[in-house]
């Protein structure tokens, strides 16, 4: 029985070296970052920026969610991009870009699911009262369990969900290295 040997060589160093050119961006990238609501002051990205960074000249606490929200996904994460280097290793670059893909929706998924939770501290009263002026019902629930002397909560009030548009913008992306 004979041997048959193929040269794949120039295939797996452009499958790698395509892998190395990419990356995973998780967050609200340029494409997504505008608002829905005309005349909005502010993007999508630039509040995702004030909200994990705070802005204390505001009066507004940091809830980091982007950060700790794709550590989070390290678990699902780091085992596809193993994967995604295996696939570069066999030439198989589409493969790894699905790996990388894939990755980028798990740690989107986190980040997603971080907000959903209700990331502390809870909102304001001012903030509340703003809201359920708005018919948001679980401001006007979180307000009377306050007025009642229960403690602050983000279990009725999200803080980081209102409109859910700036929830619903974070995504991942696969680019190009610059």
């Amino acid at each position: 029985m004979g041997y048959m040997k193929v040269d794949r060589l120039k295939q797996v160093l452009q499958s790698i070296n395509g892998l190395v050119d990419q990356q995973v961006l998780v967050g609200v990238p340029d494409s997504t970052a505008g608002r829905k609501d005309d005349g909005a002051p502010l993007s999508n990205a630039e509040i995702g920026y004030i909200q994990e960074n705070g802005a204390p000249e505001i009066n507004l606490p940091a809830r980091p969610h982007l950060v700790p929200g794709v550590a989070a996904a390290q678990p699902k994460t780091l085992p596809q991009l193993q994967k995604g280097v295996e696939a570069a290793l066999d030439g198989d670059l589409d493969g790894a870009k699905r790996r990388m893909s894939m990755a980028g929706l798990a740690a989107q998924s986190s980040v997603r699911a971080l907000i959903n939770s209700g990331i502390g501290p809870a909102l304001s009263e001012a903030t509340l009262r703003n809201r359920a002026r708005r018919g948001r019902k679980g401001a006007k629930e979180e307000l009377a369990s306050r007025a009642a002397g229960q403690q602050p909560s983000t279990e009725l009030a999200k803080p980081l969900v209102d409109t859910a548009q700036y929830r619903n913008s974070i995504t991942y992306v696969l680019r190009k290295r610059k």
